[in-house]
């Protein structure tokens, strides 16, 4: 789980993501980024539809896989942003953790969220 000041408060917050952010898609995930100059921490969220899985266990289960991918990518991510991550396919339960995690190295990579060595 990722720490309180990192989680998003509020639906308004997510609505000026979707709103103003930026997209990028891949096959499971799309990602929308904005930068957010108004605060100290970067904020993050993960977004399954009842659509894309049905049960509320297996939506809990991708949500906590992403949130922790997340969280190994907070030392690389240079800048504040608010970045919501949205799931896509129910397909993403069941691919291993490698390939979820370069998913979305790649997709913050894309964005330039992610800092260059």
């Amino acid at each position: 789980m990722i720490p309180f000041n990192n989680r998003f408060h509020g639906h308004s917050s997510l609505r000026y993501v979707y709103k103003n952010g930026k997209a990028l898609r891949a096959r499971l995930l799309t990602v929308k980024i904005t930068q957010n100059k108004h605060r100290k921490n970067s904020r993050y969220a993960v977004v399954i539809s009842k659509k894309v899985l049905k049960s509320a266990v297996k939506r809990n289960r991708v949500r906590r896989r992403v949130y922790e991918c997340l969280r190994l990518q907070f030392p690389n991510i240079d800048g504040i942003y608010d970045i919501v991550l949205i799931i896509s396919c129910g397909e993403i339960i069941s691919i291993p953790h490698d390939e979820l995690n370069n998913q979305i190295r790649q997709l913050l990579d894309q964005a330039g969220v992610i800092k260059t060595p």
